[in-house]
């Protein structure tokens, strides 16, 4: 009894020495929905790795990096310049990995009556120069923005695609996450916000056309759609072990369909 005991302890023991647990952090873009599903179907195939997702926002990816604390860092925006400063301060020298294309769908509450919007009225409504639906043909109601919070790679990029880098209006509201901003949107008849290609079907909303253009995985291919970028994965050089593993199945042919049946554009 005591040998099979030993034993046991052994092997559990040397299964624990071949367990590998990937820490991966940042954007909720990604991290919502399809990095989640591809660690799922990766597992599938490695049954000895685990994972440690936290989905907070871009920056805390690129942060997560620079610290050491994560094999990966997600995010929806490049790095900045002060970012790859403080990496390289401490000996990180931060790679970026193109995983997916998305689109930034502006998104109104399914009543709403306006369908189309034009770059500059978008830029107007969320800096807060545009405060009731009037003004754009709506109905008469002031309009509620609904925006990410300032750790979230959308939140800059939607300032730098869509408002020339100009600041939120002073009335909007703060969200988690790309799904919290579609169900506040969801639930206001006045409610205007923006979310990723993946959150941008969901019910109680509809997206508005901009300038003619509706996102999609076309539009966003073809460059035709104006909020469009690529997402990524960031490492410390080239990744090693299990995350140069996993960053290889994201870009191979089955990781990318799991892009695409997420909502995102592939890289292929």
């Amino acid at each position: 009894m005591k040998k099979f005991t030993f034993l046991l302890a052994a092997l559990a023991a040397a299964a624990s020495l071949h367990a590998q647990k990937l820490v991966i952090k940042g954007s909720d873009t990604l991290g919502a929905k399809l990095v989640p599903t591809l660690a799922e179907e990766y597992k599938a195939t490695h049954p000895g790795v685990s994972f440690e997702i936290a989905a907070e926002g871009s920056t805390t990816g690129i942060a997560a990096i620079t610290d050491g604390t994560a094999q990966i860092g997600m995010s929806s925006r490049r790095a900045k310049p002060t970012e790859l400063s403080a990496a390289s301060a401490k000996g990180v020298t931060m790679k970026p990995t193109i995983v997916a294309y998305d689109g930034i769908a502006v998104v109104l509450n399914a009543n709403n009556p306006v369908t189309l919007l034009t770059k500059r009225q978008v830029e107007q409504i969320f800096a807060g120069d545009i405060t009731d639906w009037s003004a754009v043909g709506g109905t008469p109601g002031a309009i509620s923005i609904y925006t990410r919070n300032t750790s979230s790679g959308t939140y800059s990029d939607f300032k730098d695609l869509a408002m020339k880098k100009r600041d939120y209006a002073s009335s909007s509201q703060k969200m988690a996450g790309n799904e919290q901003i579609v169900a506040e949107v969801a639930k206001n008849p006045s409610g205007i916000g923006y979310c990723g290609l993946a959150y941008m079907n969901e019910p109680g909303v509809k997206v508005a056309s901009i300038e003619g253009a509706i996102p999609s995985k076309a539009s966003v291919l073809a460059k035709k759609y104006p909020y469009a970028r690529p997402t990524f994965y960031y490492t410390n050089g080239e990744p090693q072990g299990e995350a140069a593993k996993f960053v290889d199945f994201t870009l191979s042919d089955e990781g990318q369909k799991i892009v695409s049946q997420i909502g995102f554009v592939s890289i292929r």
